[in-house]
Protein backbone atom coordinates (compact mmCIF):
# COMPACT_ATOMS: atom_id res chain seq x y z
CA UNK A 1 0.00 0.00 0.00
CA UNK A 2 1.59 3.09 -1.14
CA UNK A 3 2.20 8.23 -1.59
CA UNK A 4 2.50 4.83 -2.00
CA UNK A 5 1.15 3.07 -5.03
CA UNK A 6 -1.88 1.96 -3.15
CA UNK A 7 -3.86 5.08 -3.92
CA UNK A 8 -7.33 3.61 -3.47
CA UNK A 9 -9.94 5.59 -5.39
CA UNK A 10 -12.62 5.13 -2.82
CA UNK A 11 -14.25 7.14 -0.10
CA UNK A 12 -12.96 4.61 2.42
CA UNK A 13 -9.43 5.76 1.73
CA UNK A 14 -10.02 9.27 0.47
CA UNK A 15 -8.37 10.97 3.42
CA UNK A 16 -5.11 9.20 2.70
CA UNK A 17 -5.03 9.99 -0.97
CA UNK A 18 -6.83 13.27 -1.47
CA UNK A 19 -3.82 15.56 -1.53
CA UNK A 20 -1.91 13.33 -3.94
CA UNK A 21 -4.95 12.98 -6.16
CA UNK A 22 -5.52 16.73 -6.10
CA UNK A 23 -2.00 17.26 -7.37
CA UNK A 24 -2.44 14.67 -10.09
CA UNK A 25 -5.71 16.22 -11.24
CA UNK A 26 -4.14 19.58 -12.07
CA UNK A 27 -4.45 20.35 -15.76
CA UNK A 28 -0.72 20.82 -16.09
CA UNK A 29 1.75 19.57 -13.56
CA UNK A 30 5.15 21.18 -13.31
CA UNK A 31 7.97 18.74 -12.71
CA UNK A 32 11.18 19.78 -11.03
CA UNK A 33 14.75 18.72 -11.60
CA UNK A 34 14.44 16.78 -8.35
CA UNK A 35 11.59 14.80 -9.92
CA UNK A 36 13.79 13.98 -12.90
CA UNK A 37 16.77 13.04 -10.75
CA UNK A 38 14.52 10.66 -8.85
CA UNK A 39 12.52 9.27 -11.76
CA UNK A 40 14.82 9.15 -14.80
CA UNK A 41 17.36 6.52 -15.75
CA UNK A 42 20.21 8.87 -16.63
CA UNK A 43 23.66 7.62 -17.73
CA UNK A 44 24.83 8.14 -14.13
CA UNK A 45 22.40 5.40 -13.12
CA UNK A 46 22.50 3.07 -16.10
CA UNK A 47 26.32 2.93 -16.01
CA UNK A 48 26.16 0.35 -13.22
CA UNK A 49 24.01 -2.69 -12.51
CA UNK A 50 23.38 -3.47 -8.84
CA UNK A 51 24.35 -7.03 -7.86
CA UNK A 52 24.33 -7.03 -4.06
CA UNK A 53 23.59 -4.85 -1.06
CA UNK A 54 24.64 -5.26 2.53
CA UNK A 55 22.46 -2.83 4.44
CA UNK A 56 23.62 -2.50 8.05
CA UNK A 57 21.49 -0.11 10.12
CA UNK A 58 21.12 0.63 13.82
CA UNK A 59 17.80 2.01 15.09
CA UNK A 60 17.96 4.35 18.10
CA UNK A 61 14.23 4.24 18.70
CA UNK A 62 14.11 6.75 21.56
CA UNK A 63 15.76 9.40 19.39
CA UNK A 64 14.06 8.24 16.17
CA UNK A 65 17.55 8.12 14.76
CA UNK A 66 19.27 5.67 12.44
CA UNK A 67 22.91 5.15 11.52
CA UNK A 68 24.80 2.63 9.49
CA UNK A 69 26.06 1.75 6.06
CA UNK A 70 25.20 0.13 2.78
CA UNK A 71 27.64 -1.82 0.64
CA UNK A 72 27.00 -1.50 -3.11
CA UNK A 73 28.38 -4.32 -5.25
CA UNK A 74 27.89 -3.70 -8.94
CA UNK A 75 28.85 -4.53 -12.51
CA UNK A 76 29.83 -1.67 -14.81
CA UNK A 77 27.68 -1.56 -17.94
CA UNK A 78 29.97 1.03 -19.55
CA UNK A 79 33.15 2.91 -18.75
CA UNK A 80 32.49 5.65 -16.20
CA UNK A 81 34.06 7.77 -13.49
CA UNK A 82 30.90 9.12 -11.88
CA UNK A 83 27.60 7.61 -10.72
CA UNK A 84 24.44 8.51 -8.83
CA UNK A 85 22.90 6.86 -5.83
CA UNK A 86 20.03 8.25 -3.77
CA UNK A 87 19.42 9.30 -0.18
CA UNK A 88 16.88 11.81 1.12
CA UNK A 89 18.47 15.16 1.92
CA UNK A 90 17.51 15.06 5.61
CA UNK A 91 19.88 12.11 6.08
CA UNK A 92 23.60 12.82 6.23
CA UNK A 93 26.13 11.01 4.05
CA UNK A 94 29.02 10.58 6.48
CA UNK A 95 31.39 9.24 3.84
CA UNK A 96 31.64 7.13 0.71
CA UNK A 97 34.45 4.60 0.95
CA UNK A 98 36.18 2.91 -2.01
CA UNK A 99 39.24 0.68 -1.77
CA UNK A 100 39.97 1.96 1.72
CA UNK A 101 39.76 5.64 0.77
CA UNK A 102 37.02 8.25 0.87
CA UNK A 103 35.51 9.35 -2.42
CA UNK A 104 34.43 12.92 -3.17
CA UNK A 105 30.70 13.40 -3.60
CA UNK A 106 28.16 16.12 -4.17
CA UNK A 107 24.45 16.25 -3.39
CA UNK A 108 21.43 17.69 -5.18
CA UNK A 109 17.97 17.07 -3.74
CA UNK A 110 17.90 13.34 -2.94
CA UNK A 111 20.62 12.48 -5.47
CA UNK A 112 24.23 11.84 -4.47
CA UNK A 113 26.95 11.98 -7.13
CA UNK A 114 30.17 10.07 -6.50
CA UNK A 115 33.40 10.52 -8.47
CA UNK A 116 35.95 7.70 -8.70
CA UNK A 117 39.71 8.31 -8.94
CA UNK A 118 39.94 6.44 -12.25
CA UNK A 119 37.57 4.98 -14.79
CA UNK A 120 35.55 1.91 -13.88
CA UNK A 121 35.80 -0.33 -16.93
CA UNK A 122 32.76 -1.85 -18.62
CA UNK A 123 32.16 -5.42 -17.49
CA UNK A 124 34.20 -5.09 -14.31
CA UNK A 125 32.77 -5.82 -10.89
CA UNK A 126 33.43 -3.34 -8.13
CA UNK A 127 32.02 -2.01 -4.87
CA UNK A 128 31.79 0.99 -2.57
CA UNK A 129 30.23 1.60 0.84
CA UNK A 130 28.09 4.52 1.95
CA UNK A 131 28.03 5.48 5.63
CA UNK A 132 25.11 7.61 6.75
CA UNK A 133 23.03 8.77 9.71
CA UNK A 134 20.17 10.99 10.75
CA UNK A 135 16.54 11.25 11.69
CA UNK A 136 14.55 9.66 8.85
CA UNK A 137 11.20 10.96 7.71
CA UNK A 138 8.55 9.85 10.17
CA UNK A 139 5.54 8.39 8.41
CA UNK A 140 2.34 9.90 9.79
CA UNK A 141 -0.16 7.78 7.85
CA UNK A 142 1.78 4.82 6.53
CA UNK A 143 1.45 3.19 4.11
CA UNK A 144 -0.06 6.21 2.30
CA UNK A 145 2.94 8.33 3.17
CA UNK A 146 6.47 7.00 3.21
CA UNK A 147 9.00 6.78 5.98
CA UNK A 148 9.47 5.07 9.31
CA UNK A 149 6.62 4.45 11.75
CA UNK A 150 7.71 5.00 15.37
CA UNK A 151 4.99 4.01 17.79
CA UNK A 152 4.27 1.58 20.63
CA UNK A 153 2.13 -1.52 20.99
CA UNK A 154 -0.74 -1.70 23.46
CA UNK A 155 1.70 -2.68 26.22
CA UNK A 156 3.82 0.40 25.60
CA UNK A 157 6.69 -1.45 23.95
CA UNK A 158 8.39 -0.01 20.84
CA UNK A 159 6.69 -0.85 17.57
CA UNK A 160 8.59 0.33 14.48
CA UNK A 161 8.22 -0.33 10.77
CA UNK A 162 9.34 1.03 7.43
CA UNK A 163 6.99 1.61 4.48
CA UNK A 164 8.26 3.55 1.52
CA UNK A 165 6.75 2.59 -1.84
CA UNK A 166 6.28 5.65 -4.00
CA UNK A 167 8.34 7.78 -1.64
CA UNK A 168 11.26 5.48 -2.33
CA UNK A 169 13.64 3.37 -0.28
CA UNK A 170 16.09 6.28 -0.17
CA UNK A 171 13.78 7.83 2.42
CA UNK A 172 15.60 5.65 4.97
CA UNK A 173 18.66 4.06 3.36
CA UNK A 174 21.15 4.84 0.56
CA UNK A 175 20.35 2.95 -2.62
CA UNK A 176 20.01 3.19 -6.37
CA UNK A 177 16.41 4.26 -6.01
CA UNK A 178 14.78 3.23 -9.27
CA UNK A 179 12.50 0.25 -9.87
CA UNK A 180 14.21 -0.69 -13.14
CA UNK A 181 17.28 -2.10 -11.40
CA UNK A 182 16.58 -4.74 -8.79
CA UNK A 183 19.46 -5.97 -6.67
CA UNK A 184 20.18 -9.68 -7.25
CA UNK A 185 20.52 -10.52 -3.55
CA UNK A 186 20.90 -8.66 -0.27
CA UNK A 187 21.99 -9.01 3.33
CA UNK A 188 19.88 -6.89 5.67
CA UNK A 189 21.40 -6.33 9.11
CA UNK A 190 19.20 -4.42 11.53
CA UNK A 191 20.36 -3.64 15.06
CA UNK A 192 17.70 -2.94 17.68
CA UNK A 193 17.63 -2.40 21.44
CA UNK A 194 17.95 -5.63 23.42
CA UNK A 195 14.58 -7.27 24.07
CA UNK A 196 13.20 -6.40 20.65
CA UNK A 197 13.36 -8.32 17.39
CA UNK A 198 13.70 -7.20 13.79
CA UNK A 199 11.96 -9.07 11.00
CA UNK A 200 13.11 -8.28 7.48
CA UNK A 201 12.98 -9.99 4.10
CA UNK A 202 14.34 -13.42 3.28
CA UNK A 203 15.70 -15.84 5.84
CA UNK A 204 17.19 -15.17 9.25
CA UNK A 205 20.87 -16.10 9.14
CA UNK A 206 22.19 -14.93 12.47
CA UNK A 207 21.30 -13.13 15.68
CA UNK A 208 24.18 -11.37 17.46
CA UNK A 209 24.12 -9.80 20.90
CA UNK A 210 26.20 -6.62 20.66
CA UNK A 211 28.28 -5.07 23.43
CA UNK A 212 26.32 -1.81 23.38
CA UNK A 213 23.04 -3.36 24.49
CA UNK A 214 21.75 -3.88 20.97
CA UNK A 215 20.91 -7.06 19.07
CA UNK A 216 21.67 -7.44 15.37
CA UNK A 217 19.44 -9.53 13.14
CA UNK A 218 20.95 -10.63 9.81
CA UNK A 219 18.43 -11.50 7.09
CA UNK A 220 19.51 -12.75 3.66
CA UNK A 221 17.44 -12.36 0.49
CA UNK A 222 18.51 -14.89 -2.14
CA UNK A 223 16.35 -13.50 -4.95
CA UNK A 224 16.11 -10.20 -6.84
CA UNK A 225 14.12 -7.67 -4.83
CA UNK A 226 12.66 -4.17 -5.31
CA UNK A 227 14.45 -1.75 -3.03
CA UNK A 228 11.12 -0.40 -1.73
CA UNK A 229 10.29 -3.93 -0.59
CA UNK A 230 13.30 -4.11 1.73
CA UNK A 231 11.87 -3.54 5.18
CA UNK A 232 12.64 -3.33 8.86
CA UNK A 233 9.90 -4.38 11.30
CA UNK A 234 10.80 -4.00 14.97
CA UNK A 235 8.75 -5.16 17.95
CA UNK A 236 8.58 -7.67 20.77
CA UNK A 237 7.52 -10.34 18.28
CA UNK A 238 6.63 -13.94 18.80
CA UNK A 239 7.22 -16.45 16.00
CA UNK A 240 4.90 -19.13 14.61
CA UNK A 241 5.86 -21.66 11.93
CA UNK A 242 3.97 -23.69 9.36
CA UNK A 243 4.52 -24.99 5.83
CA UNK A 244 2.64 -25.42 2.56
CA UNK A 245 3.03 -28.18 -0.02
CA UNK A 246 3.10 -26.13 -3.18
CA UNK A 247 3.98 -26.50 -6.82
CA UNK A 248 7.72 -26.35 -6.13
CA UNK A 249 7.75 -28.41 -2.95
CA UNK A 250 7.53 -27.39 0.69
CA UNK A 251 7.17 -23.66 1.21
CA UNK A 252 8.01 -22.41 4.70
CA UNK A 253 5.40 -20.17 6.33
CA UNK A 254 6.58 -17.90 9.13
CA UNK A 255 4.35 -15.57 11.10
CA UNK A 256 5.75 -12.82 13.32
CA UNK A 257 3.08 -11.23 15.51
CA UNK A 258 2.67 -9.43 18.82
CA UNK A 259 2.54 -12.07 21.58
CA UNK A 260 -0.93 -11.16 22.79
CA UNK A 261 -2.30 -11.59 19.24
CA UNK A 262 -0.96 -15.11 18.81
CA UNK A 263 -4.30 -16.91 19.01
CA UNK A 264 -6.03 -14.40 16.74
CA UNK A 265 -3.21 -14.68 14.24
CA UNK A 266 -3.24 -18.45 14.25
CA UNK A 267 -6.95 -18.56 13.49
CA UNK A 268 -6.83 -15.90 10.76
CA UNK A 269 -3.61 -17.01 9.08
CA UNK A 270 -4.46 -20.73 9.23
CA UNK A 271 -7.70 -20.04 7.41
CA UNK A 272 -6.55 -17.69 4.66
CA UNK A 273 -2.85 -18.14 3.87
CA UNK A 274 -2.96 -21.66 2.47
CA UNK A 275 -6.13 -21.15 0.52
CA UNK A 276 -4.63 -17.95 -0.89
CA UNK A 277 -1.51 -19.85 -1.96
CA UNK A 278 -3.58 -22.63 -3.50
CA UNK A 279 -5.65 -20.16 -5.49
CA UNK A 280 -2.77 -18.01 -6.68
CA UNK A 281 -0.47 -20.89 -7.57
CA UNK A 282 -3.34 -22.25 -9.68
CA UNK A 283 -3.93 -18.97 -11.47
CA UNK A 284 -0.46 -17.40 -11.56
CA UNK A 285 2.02 -20.25 -11.21
CA UNK A 286 4.41 -21.17 -8.41
CA UNK A 287 4.99 -18.76 -5.55
CA UNK A 288 8.06 -16.87 -6.81
CA UNK A 289 10.17 -16.93 -3.64
CA UNK A 290 10.52 -20.50 -2.37
CA UNK A 291 14.20 -19.83 -1.50
CA UNK A 292 13.21 -16.94 0.75
CA UNK A 293 9.99 -18.38 2.13
CA UNK A 294 6.67 -16.69 2.88
CA UNK A 295 6.20 -14.49 5.93
CA UNK A 296 3.44 -12.39 7.41
CA UNK A 297 4.68 -9.72 9.79
CA UNK A 298 2.30 -7.79 12.03
CA UNK A 299 2.87 -4.05 11.60
CA UNK A 300 1.53 -0.78 13.02
CA UNK A 301 0.43 0.24 9.51
CA UNK A 302 -2.23 -1.42 7.37
CA UNK A 303 -0.05 -3.46 5.05
CA UNK A 304 2.49 -3.59 2.25
CA UNK A 305 3.75 -6.20 -0.20
CA UNK A 306 7.26 -6.41 1.24
CA UNK A 307 8.67 -9.36 -0.66
CA UNK A 308 8.80 -12.58 1.41
CA UNK A 309 7.85 -10.51 4.49
CA UNK A 310 4.35 -9.22 3.79
CA UNK A 311 3.38 -6.46 6.21
CA UNK A 312 0.06 -7.18 7.91
CA UNK A 313 -1.99 -4.64 9.89
CA UNK A 314 -5.61 -5.57 9.18
CA UNK A 315 -6.26 -6.26 12.87
CA UNK A 316 -7.36 -9.85 12.21
CA UNK A 317 -10.62 -8.82 10.59
CA UNK A 318 -12.27 -10.04 7.44
CA UNK A 319 -12.53 -7.65 4.53
CA UNK A 320 -10.62 -4.38 4.55
CA UNK A 321 -10.61 -3.42 8.25
CA UNK A 322 -13.99 -5.12 8.48
CA UNK A 323 -15.44 -3.57 5.31
CA UNK A 324 -16.13 -4.93 1.85
CA UNK A 325 -14.62 -2.68 -0.81
CA UNK A 326 -16.98 -4.13 -3.42
CA UNK A 327 -20.17 -3.48 -1.46
CA UNK A 328 -21.45 -6.93 -2.47
CA UNK A 329 -20.69 -8.84 0.69
CA UNK A 330 -18.25 -11.01 -1.28
CA UNK A 331 -15.28 -9.39 0.42
CA UNK A 332 -16.29 -10.27 3.97
CA UNK A 333 -15.36 -13.94 3.98
CA UNK A 334 -11.58 -13.45 3.77
CA UNK A 335 -8.85 -11.14 4.99
CA UNK A 336 -8.24 -8.44 2.38
CA UNK A 337 -4.65 -7.67 3.38
CA UNK A 338 -3.53 -11.31 3.34
CA UNK A 339 -4.98 -11.86 -0.12
CA UNK A 340 -4.23 -8.51 -1.77
CA UNK A 341 -0.74 -7.95 -0.44
CA UNK A 342 0.24 -11.55 -1.09
CA UNK A 343 -1.06 -11.21 -4.65
CA UNK A 344 1.72 -8.68 -5.13
CA UNK A 345 4.27 -11.44 -4.67
CA UNK A 346 3.41 -12.31 -8.28
CA UNK A 347 2.46 -8.90 -9.68
CA UNK A 348 4.67 -6.17 -8.25
CA UNK A 349 7.46 -8.30 -6.82
CA UNK A 350 7.96 -11.13 -9.33
CA UNK A 351 6.94 -8.86 -12.23
CA UNK A 352 7.90 -5.24 -11.47
CA UNK A 353 7.27 -2.16 -13.57
CA UNK A 354 10.44 -0.37 -14.60
CA UNK A 355 8.81 3.03 -14.12
CA UNK A 356 6.35 3.90 -11.39
CA UNK A 357 4.13 5.38 -14.14
CA UNK A 358 3.32 1.77 -15.07
CA UNK A 359 2.18 0.78 -11.59
CA UNK A 360 -1.04 -0.56 -13.08
CA UNK A 361 1.00 -3.72 -13.73
CA UNK A 362 1.20 -4.12 -9.96
CA UNK A 363 -2.20 -2.88 -8.90
CA UNK A 364 -4.59 -3.88 -11.68
CA UNK A 365 -3.52 -7.50 -11.64
CA UNK A 366 -3.49 -7.63 -7.85
CA UNK A 367 -6.91 -6.03 -7.63
CA UNK A 368 -8.09 -8.65 -10.12
CA UNK A 369 -6.45 -11.38 -8.03
CA UNK A 370 -9.03 -10.68 -5.32
CA UNK A 371 -11.84 -11.77 -7.65
CA UNK A 372 -9.89 -14.84 -8.75
CA UNK A 373 -9.47 -15.79 -5.10
CA UNK A 374 -13.25 -15.50 -4.65
CA UNK A 375 -13.81 -17.51 -7.83
CA UNK A 376 -11.57 -20.28 -6.54
CA UNK A 377 -13.82 -20.88 -3.55
CA UNK A 378 -17.22 -19.42 -4.38
CA UNK A 379 -17.50 -19.74 -8.17
CA UNK A 380 -16.96 -17.59 -11.25
CA UNK A 381 -20.18 -15.59 -10.88
CA UNK A 382 -19.22 -14.62 -7.33
CA UNK A 383 -15.84 -13.40 -8.60
CA UNK A 384 -17.48 -11.36 -11.36
CA UNK A 385 -19.94 -9.84 -8.91
CA UNK A 386 -17.04 -8.72 -6.75
CA UNK A 387 -15.31 -7.06 -9.72
CA UNK A 388 -18.55 -5.40 -10.77
CA UNK A 389 -19.10 -4.13 -7.23
CA UNK A 390 -15.76 -2.35 -7.18
CA UNK A 391 -16.77 -0.12 -10.13
CA UNK A 392 -18.44 2.34 -7.78
CA UNK A 393 -14.91 3.35 -6.74
CA UNK A 394 -13.75 4.30 -10.24
CA UNK A 395 -13.07 8.04 -10.49
CA UNK A 396 -12.31 8.53 -14.22
CA UNK A 397 -10.13 11.46 -13.17
CA UNK A 398 -6.89 11.04 -15.12
CA UNK A 399 -5.28 8.21 -17.11
CA UNK A 400 -4.16 5.09 -15.27
CA UNK A 401 -0.67 5.32 -16.77
CA UNK A 402 1.23 8.24 -15.30
CA UNK A 403 3.96 10.48 -16.74
CA UNK A 404 7.28 8.75 -17.29
CA UNK A 405 10.70 9.61 -15.85
CA UNK A 406 9.48 11.80 -12.98
CA UNK A 407 8.52 9.15 -10.38
CA UNK A 408 4.78 9.81 -10.68
CA UNK A 409 1.94 7.34 -10.65
CA UNK A 410 -1.21 7.65 -12.67
CA UNK A 411 -4.76 7.51 -11.38
CA UNK A 412 -5.84 5.41 -8.42
CA UNK A 413 -8.16 3.87 -11.02
CA UNK A 414 -5.25 1.49 -11.60
CA UNK A 415 -7.00 -0.63 -8.96
CA UNK A 416 -10.65 -0.88 -9.85
CA UNK A 417 -10.70 0.19 -13.49
CA UNK A 418 -7.61 -1.92 -14.10
CA UNK A 419 -9.12 -4.98 -12.45
CA UNK A 420 -12.32 -4.56 -14.46
CA UNK A 421 -10.27 -4.18 -17.66
CA UNK A 422 -8.61 -7.54 -17.02
CA UNK A 423 -11.98 -9.18 -16.37
CA UNK A 424 -13.18 -7.74 -19.68
CA UNK A 425 -10.14 -9.07 -21.55
CA UNK A 426 -10.88 -12.51 -20.15
CA UNK A 427 -14.44 -12.21 -21.51
CA UNK A 428 -13.15 -11.18 -24.94
CA UNK A 429 -10.74 -14.12 -25.04
CA UNK A 430 -13.71 -16.33 -24.15
CA UNK A 431 -11.51 -19.25 -23.14
CA UNK A 432 -10.82 -19.61 -19.44
CA UNK A 433 -7.99 -22.13 -19.87
CA UNK A 434 -6.23 -19.82 -22.30
CA UNK A 435 -6.70 -16.93 -19.86
CA UNK A 436 -5.20 -18.95 -17.02
CA UNK A 437 -2.30 -19.92 -19.29
CA UNK A 438 -1.71 -16.23 -20.04
CA UNK A 439 -1.61 -15.30 -16.35
CA UNK A 440 0.77 -18.15 -15.58
CA UNK A 441 2.77 -17.39 -18.71
CA UNK A 442 3.27 -13.79 -17.65
CA UNK A 443 4.86 -14.92 -14.39
CA UNK A 444 7.03 -17.47 -16.17
CA UNK A 445 8.10 -15.29 -19.10
CA UNK A 446 8.87 -12.24 -16.95
CA UNK A 447 10.05 -14.20 -13.92
CA UNK A 448 12.04 -11.95 -11.55
CA UNK A 449 12.14 -9.18 -14.15
CA UNK A 450 11.32 -5.50 -14.48
CA UNK A 451 9.04 -4.69 -17.40
CA UNK A 452 7.24 -2.00 -19.37
CA UNK A 453 3.56 -1.67 -20.18
CA UNK A 454 4.35 -2.47 -23.82
CA UNK A 455 5.86 -5.83 -22.86
CA UNK A 456 2.77 -6.84 -20.88
CA UNK A 457 0.31 -5.60 -23.50
CA UNK A 458 2.15 -7.32 -26.35
CA UNK A 459 2.43 -10.59 -24.48
CA UNK A 460 -1.27 -10.74 -23.66
CA UNK A 461 -2.34 -9.78 -27.18
CA UNK A 462 0.01 -12.32 -28.75
CA UNK A 463 -1.04 -15.18 -26.49
CA UNK A 464 -4.71 -14.25 -26.81
CA UNK A 465 -4.40 -14.23 -30.61
CA UNK A 466 -6.20 -10.91 -30.90
CA UNK A 467 -5.41 -7.21 -31.06
CA UNK A 468 -6.17 -5.89 -27.60
CA UNK A 469 -4.41 -2.55 -28.15
CA UNK A 470 -7.71 -0.58 -28.34
CA UNK A 471 -8.75 -1.98 -24.96
CA UNK A 472 -5.45 -1.18 -23.27
CA UNK A 473 -5.36 2.26 -24.85
CA UNK A 474 -8.85 3.26 -23.75
CA UNK A 475 -8.66 1.91 -20.22
CA UNK A 476 -5.05 2.85 -19.44
CA UNK A 477 -4.21 5.94 -21.51
CA UNK A 478 -7.51 7.83 -21.38
CA UNK A 479 -9.50 8.77 -18.32
CA UNK A 480 -13.01 7.80 -19.50
CA UNK A 481 -14.67 4.43 -19.87
CA UNK A 482 -15.93 3.28 -23.27
CA UNK A 483 -19.52 4.35 -23.96
CA UNK A 484 -21.96 1.97 -25.59
CA UNK A 485 -24.40 4.16 -27.51
CA UNK A 486 -27.76 2.62 -28.41
CA UNK A 487 -30.58 4.03 -30.51
CA UNK A 488 -33.91 2.61 -31.56
CA UNK A 489 -35.35 3.63 -34.93
CA UNK A 490 -38.09 2.10 -37.09
CA UNK A 491 -38.21 -1.07 -35.07
CA UNK A 492 -34.44 -1.61 -35.28
CA UNK A 493 -31.66 -1.37 -32.73
CA UNK A 494 -28.41 0.41 -33.63
CA UNK A 495 -25.25 0.46 -31.56
CA UNK A 496 -21.74 1.89 -31.59
CA UNK A 497 -18.80 2.64 -29.34
CA UNK A 498 -17.93 6.19 -28.36
CA UNK A 499 -14.30 6.21 -27.28
CA UNK A 500 -11.16 8.31 -27.32
CA UNK A 501 -9.46 5.50 -29.22
CA UNK A 502 -10.10 5.14 -32.93
CA UNK A 503 -11.13 1.74 -34.28
CA UNK A 504 -12.43 0.56 -30.93
CA UNK A 505 -14.03 -2.59 -32.28
CA UNK A 506 -14.50 -5.01 -29.42
CA UNK A 507 -17.69 -7.08 -29.40
CA UNK A 508 -20.35 -6.54 -26.74
CA UNK A 509 -22.56 -9.22 -25.23
CA UNK A 510 -26.27 -8.48 -25.74
CA UNK A 511 -29.42 -10.50 -25.31
CA UNK A 512 -33.17 -10.42 -25.32
CA UNK A 513 -34.31 -10.41 -21.71
CA UNK A 514 -34.30 -13.93 -20.31
CA UNK A 515 -32.41 -15.33 -23.26
CA UNK A 516 -28.80 -16.17 -24.03
CA UNK A 517 -26.09 -13.55 -24.45
CA UNK A 518 -24.48 -13.21 -27.88
CA UNK A 519 -21.33 -11.39 -28.92
CA UNK A 520 -22.21 -8.51 -31.25
CA UNK A 521 -19.38 -6.87 -33.21
CA UNK A 522 -19.31 -3.07 -33.00
CA UNK A 523 -17.07 -0.18 -33.93
CA UNK A 524 -17.22 3.61 -33.68
CA UNK A 525 -20.04 3.96 -36.25
CA UNK A 526 -23.70 3.13 -35.67
CA UNK A 527 -24.66 -0.22 -37.15
CA UNK A 528 -27.76 -2.40 -36.79
CA UNK A 529 -27.68 -5.04 -34.09
CA UNK A 530 -28.41 -8.33 -35.80
CA UNK A 531 -30.43 -9.97 -33.06
CA UNK A 532 -34.13 -10.47 -33.87
CA UNK A 533 -36.88 -9.23 -31.60
CA UNK A 534 -34.88 -6.67 -29.65
CA UNK A 535 -36.64 -3.60 -28.30
CA UNK A 536 -35.70 -0.88 -25.87
CA UNK A 537 -37.79 -2.67 -23.27
CA UNK A 538 -36.25 -6.14 -23.60
CA UNK A 539 -32.64 -5.42 -24.57
CA UNK A 540 -30.07 -6.35 -21.93
CA UNK A 541 -26.36 -5.52 -21.95
CA UNK A 542 -23.91 -7.78 -20.11
CA UNK A 543 -22.81 -5.27 -17.50
CA UNK A 544 -21.56 -8.04 -15.23
CA UNK A 545 -18.56 -8.70 -17.45
CA UNK A 546 -18.29 -5.30 -19.21
CA UNK A 547 -17.17 -2.19 -17.38
CA UNK A 548 -18.66 0.38 -19.78
CA UNK A 549 -21.15 3.22 -19.75
CA UNK A 550 -24.43 2.61 -21.59
CA UNK A 551 -26.40 5.41 -23.25
CA UNK A 552 -29.83 5.01 -24.74
CA UNK A 553 -31.52 2.50 -22.46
Amino acid sequence: MKLTSKIFATALLALGTFSASAQLMQKKEIYTRADTLRGMLTPLRTCYDINYYHLDVKFDIDKKYISGSNLFKFTATQNFTKLQFDLYANLKVEKVEYQGKELPFTREAAAVFVTFPKAIIKGSKDEFTVYYSGNPTVAKRAPWDGGVVFTTDSLGKPYVATACQGAGASIWWPTKDHQADEVDSALISISVPKGLKDVSNGRLRKVTELADGYTRFDWFVANPINNYDIAANIADYTHMEDSYDGEQGKLTLDYWVLPYHQELAKKQFDRDVKRMLKSFEYWFGPYPWYKDGYKLVETPHLGMEHQSAVAYGNKYRNGYLGRDLSGTGRGLTWDFIIVHESGHEWFGNNITSKDIADMWIHESFTNYSESLFIESYYGKTAGLEYVQGTRKNIQNDIPVIGPYNVNKEGSGDMYYKGGNMLALIRTLINNDEKWRAILRGLNKTFYHQTVTTAQIENYISKEAGMNLAPVFDQYLRHKDLPILDLKFENGKVYAKWTTDVKNFNIPIKLRKKGGEFYFVKLNNEFAPVGLPGLTKENLEVDTLEYCVKVNGL
